[in-house]
């Protein structure tokens, strides 16, 4: 059993009475205190916000709202809407939703609904084996200043750009 966000998103999705607030509190049991990554948003004076958690991601922390995420989570991909798209005269979004239209991917493993984290997980892996089966070179682009202007260097920009691409 898994411990990541997905992993207690799919677990919940199976419970019968699972709401978001049970997944929140979940969450929060599993991660908070414990993980680095993870936090509370804190919520200063009469600032409030409007997210349940947030991820200390390398470029800066982000705010999570959890309402309707079982929910969403379970939405099926309407399959006349993938057949559509799998049929478009544009090439590229014909290519993106052939899988769809020829395998029906509403089901999961033993026939079970597949829900959307499980599908996202599954691309992320076939994406990861992808890049791990060859040698990539990266490019790295840094813009000097937001003024677009020549002979101009912006230190703290160019700093933070180096550090988001994991230079620094």
């Amino acid at each position: 059993k898994g411990t990541g966000i997905f992993a207690i998103l799919e677990e919940e999705c199976i419970v019968p009475k699972a709401t978001d607030q049970t997944f929140l509190q979940k969450l929060n049991n599993t991660h908070d205190g414990k993980s680095a990554k993870f936090g509370k948003p804190k919520i200063s004076g009469k600032k409030q916000v409007n997210y349940h958690f947030e991820i200390h991601h390398y470029a800066g922390t982000v705010g999570y709202n959890v309402d309707n995420w079982l929910d969403k989570n379970k939405d099926p991909i309407n399959e006349a809407v993938a057949s559509l798209f799998a049929k478009s005269g544009d090439p590229f979004i014909s290519h993106l939703w052939k899988e769809y239209a020829t395998e029906g991917h509403t089901r999961g493993k033993g026939g079970s609904f597949q829900t959307v984290s499980a599908k996202h997980k599954e691309q992320l892996q076939s994406l990861m084996d992808t890049l791990y089966s060859t040698s990539p070179h990266f490019v790295r682009c840094i813009i000097p200043n937001e003024l677009k202007k020549a002979g101009v260097i912006d230190t703290p920009l160019v700093i933070h750009q180096l550090r988001c691409n994991g230079v620094l």
